[in-house]
């Protein structure tokens, strides 16, 4: 019997694991990844000016990767800047 109880807590953590998921405003998830390619910039002591020439795009560009606000990014520009930093972006489905 306590194999039940220990299969229900399990599938009870899991959806609300999904729940919590869905709730996650996309605001909060861009501003995480502009805190963390920030940290990284800073790490490798890397401008903005420097980034954007390394990204071949403006700075303008790398400004909005940045800010945290902003939603008008593309997945590939932050894919291009995540790996400059020596980082990997991972967009999934679950």
């Amino acid at each position: 019997m306590g194999k039940k109880s220990d299969v229900g807590s399990s599938f009870e953590s899991g959806v609300d694991e999904t729940v919590v998921r869905e709730e996650v405003p996309v605001g909060a998830i861009k501003s995480v990844i502009a805190c963390q390619l920030a940290e990284e910039m800073k790490k490798k002591k890397l401008s903005k000016t420097r980034m954007a020439k390394l990204m071949k795009t403006s700075r303008t560009q790398v400004d909005r990767l940045l800010d945290s606000e902003s939603a008008n990014v593309t997945i590939e520009s932050l894919q291009r800047a995540a790996r400059i930093v020596g980082r990997e972006l991972r967009v999934e489905l679950v």
